[in-house]
């Protein structure tokens, strides 16, 4: 495998700088749409002069050099434009996508121009209407902030949300061929060039278990997988490799890593299916383009189809549990309560559970306490206090002395403990086959003649590698099939644990709060928003955020406005508002989500919103605001407590960009829960209280999907327990069948 050096470092290639040959895009825009689409790329991010009265009132700015080069840069610069289309070709949903194209069209002639942007397209000369690309930049600026504001003509709206975030996304994610960006310097943020322990640096704890099909022809596949104990026989007829095994598990994160583990261990031949790739510790770039294209589901832009909820969904050998932020807190009592009570599920109630919660902290190295707080724990902590708030510590999957802010990219000192380098190592020690870049297509199911009230039976999967090497399908036959695909499945009920973000500047002449957004644990600390009826409202932690993650979340308001609230990266904390959801989603196909907020979930976001944005003032911000398109905020210096709340009664839950309201919002999910539940009976879910498929005997879900509800706080302990005790149940159920037969 050929490696990437950059910055003394080595990491995989797949995780630096993409190469493309003869500068050639396959993005289909026309001439007119890219001279279209490049204005507005020019617009979004303008070549402006530096303020030098803005330089002197920075605390320890970057060189005036730097700083005036990130001014003078702009979006129009060769290769963005071709970068975005392409992109949006790649990763836009297909109904914006089309709003898009619609509106370059549009404005690309006069006709189209003066119906979209009205009198600002006027010309003093014949023909006295502009092209949009001919308008003066300060009348575009104009423009998009219409747009952007739009009530009522909502493909603008759409069009303006769609390129602004990809333009920001490009812009920030772009790097040479030494893995830099010169934006980053300016805005005082560093790549993680932490070194990795001894131990991580030459190893690659799957691999003995693995097998990679990115590398593999057709010919080598059945050579690699016989390697390692595979039996694989060809079917002519069907352009098929057949495989056997006694357990096939589709997904490789907290919910597929603890159940392969479990039936390995127990003497079962296991194979599992991940869609995307692996990496060990010292092959992560912690680059957060190449990160994000990698390690996210659809390269970290999936959203529901109004455009209102970002879905971040982990798809490596790992999962979630490889990107996420650490937070390991146990299933909260009354969440048991409900699901044993409410649901019917014995299994919440059961000591069993209760011992796996403590078996999984023990195998993923919880521990209780943070040695040393990044920036923005700081600011919630000291926020908090200011309020008399309670704060409560977050276990976390690493050492106390973990200091890492880059782990959503993969945890380069390999301190943090993912299925990667857990369960799923105790699966391979146990003889499990991890197959990578390989995706399920669908399940073999026949009608089932055995006399159970299933009515059908599941005999495996049908997959394929990605790789366009390798021609023939997989096809999987097992004894039992687990779905842990971790990232929402078809089904409704889904729960996604809403977040709305808040943010405040603080200068860094504040010496009481040290550090920088992008340094330190990510989530080490939280509070918990309590009703008057002591019920937990929403909860305040704090995100890990890039400067392209936010660029594309935080409100444009003007070109000129954008360039400077980036310059303050490194010392705007953010914190976010998440609620345990009463709404839900569905997912209808593949990518196609819907979801709504029920009245009760507004009333918590806005609640939550609130009490964040007093945190931040509390802690000393300067500036404080949310991400609804106008750029809400309010300067805090010398503020009056009437003058924040005056401020404060104007916060609410908007909707998304494609939603009627005047305003709008982006909102996020980092967890995927319910959409295919467990229930007492057929109608109240889609797989018993052992995790069995309703419909196919041999099915079983082990994933968050099967979840009755939102955990109300990060799942990741809930969906490890939850498989833990499932594959449990799986494995007796196979030995008692096994003795069955032999009897």
């Amino acid at each position: 495998m050929e490696e990437q050096k950059n910055y003394g470092r080595e990491f995989h290639p797949l995780l630096s700088r993409e190469k493309r040959e003869n500068g050639i895009y396959n993005h289909g825009f026309c001439s007119s749409e890219m001279q279209s689409l490049t204005s507005i790329c020019e617009t979004l991010i303008p070549s402006i002069p530096l303020d030098p009265v803005q330089m002197k009132n920075m605390d320890n700015p970057p060189s005036e050099s730097v700083l005036e080069s990130f001014y003078m840069s702009s979006g129009s610069q060769k290769p963005i434009p071709d970068e975005v289309a392409e992109l949006m070709t790649k990763r836009g949903m297909m109904h914006g996508f089309i709003m898009v194209r619609l509106v370059l069209l549009m404005v690309s002639t006069r006709l189209g121009t003066l119906l979209l942007c009205g009198s600002l397209s006027f010309s003093k000369e014949f023909p006295f209407v502009n092209n949009f690309k001919d308008i003066s930049l300060e009348k575009r600026d104009n423009i998009l902030q219409n747009w952007s504001r739009s009530k009522y003509l909502i493909i603008t709206r759409a069009a303006f949300a769609m390129i602004k975030s990809f333009c920001f996304y490009i812009f920030f994610t772009r790097i040479d061929d030494n893995s830099e960006n010169p934006a980053l310097e300016a805005i005082g943020y560093r790549i993680n060039t932490g070194k990795i322990s001894s131990k991580h640096k030459k190893e690659r704890p799957l691999q003995r278990g693995i097998v990679e099909t990115l590398h593999e022809t057709d010919l080598t596949l059945v050579k690699s997988l016989t390697q390692k104990g595979i039996k694989v026989t060809e079917d002519v007829n069907q352009n098929a490799y057949k495989i056997n095994c006694d357990v096939v598990i589709v997904g490789s994160g907290s919910g597929g890593g603890v159940a392969a583990a479990v039936l390995a261990s127990s003497g079962q031949k296991v194979i599992v299916l991940e869609k995307g790739n692996y990496f060990s510790p010292d092959e992560y770039s912690c680059l957060e383009g190449p990160s994000y294209n990698q390690l996210y589901e659809h390269g970290a832009f999936l959203l529901t189809l109004d455009g209102k909820m970002m879905i971040m969904a982990g798809t490596t050998v790992g999962g979630g549990s490889a990107i996420n932020w650490s937070a390991s807190i146990k299933t909260p009592t009354s969440v048991l309560t409900e699901w044993f009570l409410d649901h019917r599920i014995p299994l919440f109630g059961s000591p069993d559970y209760q011992s796996a919660m403590d078996i999984v902290c023990k195998r993923i190295g919880v521990s209780e306490n943070c040695l040393k707080e990044g920036f923005q724990n700081q600011v919630l902590r000291k926020g908090c206090e200011k309020l008399g708030l309670k704060v409560d510590n977050v276990p976390r999957n690493s050492s106390e002395s973990h200091y890492c802010g880059s782990c959503c990219y993969g945890c380069r000192t390999g301190d943090k403990k993912g299925t990667d380098s857990t369960w799923l190592v105790d699966a391979v020690n146990s003889g499990a086959v991890i197959l990578t870049g390989c995706e399920a297509h669908k399940f073999i199911l026949e009608k089932n003649n055995s006399g159970r009230r299933r009515n059908n039976k599941c005999l495996g999967v049908v997959a394929a590698s990605l790789n366009k090497h390798i021609t023939k399908k997989l096809l999987i036959h097992s004894k039992i099939t687990i779905s842990a695909c971790g990232t929402p499945i078809f089904g409704r009920n889904l729960r996604l644990h809403p977040v709305v973000f808040a943010w405040g500047y603080f200068p860094e002449s504040m010496e009481e709060i040290q550090g920088k957004k992008h340094e330190g644990g990510i989530i080490t600390s939280l509070h918990k928003v309590m009703s008057e009826k002591s019920e937990v409202k929403a909860v305040i932690e704090t995100p890990s955020q890039g400067p392209a993650g936010l660029s594309v979340m935080f409100p444009w308001v003007s070109g000129r406005d954008m360039k400077d609230k980036m310059v303050r990266y490194s010392r705007t904390a953010h914190l976010f508002s998440l609620v345990r959801d009463d709404g839900s989603g569905e997912v209808k196909a593949k990518g196609r989500i819907t979801y709504k907020f029920s009245s009760l979930d507004k009333e918590n976001l806005r609640v939550g919103l609130r009490q964040a944005l007093r945190i931040l003032v509390a802690a000393g911000a300067v500036e404080v605001g949310t991400h609804r398109e106008d750029g809400q905020s309010i300067k805090c210096k010398g503020i009056k407590e009437d003058e924040l709340e005056e401020f404060l009664d104007t916060v609410t839950a908007v909707g998304g960009p494609l939603s009627v309201g005047e305003h709008w919002n982006f909102y996020c999910s980092a967890h995927q829960m319910g959409s295919c539940r467990m229930g007492a009976t057929e109608a109240k879910g889609a797989v018993d209280e052992n995790g069995e498929s309703w419909e196919a005997e041999g099915l079983f879900v082990c994933d968050g999907s099967v979840l009755p509800t939102a955990t109300g706080v990060n799942p990741m302990i809930t969906i490890q327990s939850t498989a833990y005790c499932l594959s449990k149940n799986i494995v007796e159920t196979m030995n008692k069948r096994k003795l069955s037969e032999e009897m």
